[in-house]
Order: structure tokens, then sequence, then C-alpha cells
């Protein structure tokens, strides 16, 4: 028996309402085409049947609940029963969220897995109207729990199958900090619409001491060694002036301040949550001097731009 990872949900996923007519440019369009988002992801949620009105779950949203239903389950179709009503903020199409699930299979309803309820345990998602948790969600709010009932899929051989899943929060996909002063010298830094940066770098040679300014300061907690810190960022090669690696269009993303190159790193710890940082990193912090190699950085001088969104405390032993 398989567990049908979450990736997979989105592709399972067939009741689907498109957006349509939503080309506002103009700044009278954009209220419309907000409401227009907001209103599609609401009517994509699938609808209750009676497989997924069946599911009960015992327990608290955020952790992992007992579900129980009468086995073997009939699902002639994808269903979905809303068993807790959050009174937290609504979700909106694109946004970031958290969630957790756990799955049991329809036939036997023996428990196969859970996962998001553990910190950092499971990365963010994008919620929309065209993907498995905006169909499962809509545009529910915060600390909603939904019961997901699915069908066999014989094309991929996975069984029917029963999801919980809980609406944990919206993460921020940008920082939020108060803007500062640009420091002279440094490269500079534009934002589009979605706080996604594009970095102009200074004429001449790349500098050859490591550089760190904030280019927006937070209110949140500070970031300390060991930190899993959650982050929007891009690095761009001051050699080549291009971008090599960004988490923009993919998601937010975590990792501990220990498990990045040491420039990385730096520049996150001592900052605010809501911060975003620009840093400047010769070789000897980054990935090492040597003759420069497009293919794994050696050598070149890079440049980071850093959003930094949340934090989780480091695991005391």
């Amino acid at each position: 028996m398989r567990f049908r990872p979450l990736a997979a949900l989105s592709v399972a996923a067939v009741s689907v309402v498109l957006l349509a007519g939503c080309t506002g440019s103009a700044d009278p369009a954009e209220t419309e085409t907000e409401a227009a988002d907001s209103s599609a992801l609401c009517d994509a949620q699938l609808d209750a049947g009676a497989a997924s009105d069946a599911v009960k779950a015992e327990g608290p949203v955020g952790e992992p609940p007992t579900v129980s239903f009468s086995a073997p389950l009939e699902i002639k179709e994808m269903e979905t029963s809303v068993l807790v009503e959050g009174d937290g903020d609504r979700v909106s199409e694109g946004d970031y969220v958290n969630v957790a699930f756990v799955g049991l299979d329809a036939e036997t309803a023996t428990e196969m897995g859970a996962i998001g309820y553990v910190e950092g345990e499971m990365p963010v998602q994008q919620i929309g109207a065209q993907t498995g948790i905006g169909q499962f969600l809509g545009c529910a709010t915060v600390g909603t729990r939904v019961a997901v009932a699915l069908p066999a899929d014989d094309a991929s051989g996975t069984a029917a199958q029963v999801y919980v899943m809980d609406l944990l929060e919206i993460v921020p996909s940008a920082a939020w900090g108060e803007e500062q002063e640009p420091v002279e010298g440094m490269p500079t830094v534009e934002l589009d619409e979605s706080g996604a940066p594009t970095v102009t770098l200074p004429e001449g040679d790349a500098p050859t001491e490591y550089q760190l300014a904030v280019l927006k300061e937070g209110d949140g907690d500070t970031v300390a060694e060991g930190d899993n810190v959650e982050v929007q960022y891009q690095g761009v090669s001051w050699d080549t002036g291009e971008v090599f690696d960004q988490s923009w269009g993919r998601g937010p993303t975590a990792f501990p301040t220990t498990a990045v190159v040491k420039g990385f790193g730096d520049a996150l710890v001592g900052q605010k949550v809501g911060s975003q940082v620009i840093a400047v990193l010769p070789p000897a912090v980054a990935y090492g001097e040597g003759e420069i190699n497009e293919q794994d950085l050696v050598g070149q001088t890079l440049v980071f731009v850093i959003d930094i969104l949340d934090i989780k405390p480091a695991a005391t032993p």
C-alpha cells in the first residue's frame, strides 16, 4: 500500500474551477481580480458526500487526530467534509500555508502515516484553485480541519484512501519590515509586487571582504545560531550577473543556519524575523577559493538577498 504524497494529490484532484476574465492590469481592476481569485478558491472546494461525512476525527487541530469510520468505506468520487471550522484568517489564492494530515486505508481503516504535526517536518504549500489542497480546503480559515475521501486510482494502483487535513497557518511570503537606507557601494535591490527581488550590481571588481546590509528591519524574534529559519532568498553570481538559485517561484524554505555556507548563515544570525538582508560573499565564506566554476560556484563571489519569515528554535539536547 502506498501513501499518496501531497504532490500527487494535486495530480489526482479533478474538480477544478478555472479562473476566467481576470485580466486586470489597471488599478481599478486589482480589487475585482482579488475578488475573482477568492471566489474561485472558495468554489474549488470539493463537495461533501456520504464517504467524507462518515469520517470522524477526535483531538485538537494541530495535533494528530484519532480518525474513525466504518470500514470498508465505499468511495465513488473525491469528497471533502469540514470537520472543524477554524476561527483564524481566511486563505486567499496563492497564499503559502502550513498543513498537516494523516492518511488511512479506506478498506481497513489502518493508518498509513501522518506528516506536518512536527514543526518543520513538511515544506510549506501554495494554495490555489488548481492545487490539491486548494480543492480540499477551498478558502478555509486557519484552524480548519477537513476529511478527504479519495477513490481508488487504477492507473497508479493506489487503493481508496481517507485523509484528515489541518490548516495550521498562513506563512508570509516576503519580508514586511521597515525599509532602511541603502548602503553606498552595495548592490541595489528592486522588488516586484510579490516581493521578489532584482539585484543590480555596482560597476567594478567584486569586493574581497564580506559585506552585509539590512534592507528592511523586522519586528519579530531574533535569529540565533542553529535556529531553523524559514526564508525566501535569491542568489546572484557577481562574476556572471545571473541568478543561480532562488526560492521565489517555489515558495519559502526552511533550514538551520548551520546547514548553509558560512556567509549565508552569518547573514541570518542576529537579524529579526520580518527583515530583509543583502550579503556579499567572497569565495572564502561561500563555496571556496579556486578556479571559477559555474557548476559548483567555486571561486565565485555571491550576492544573496534573504527575506527572514520565521524561526524555529534549535532542538535542545
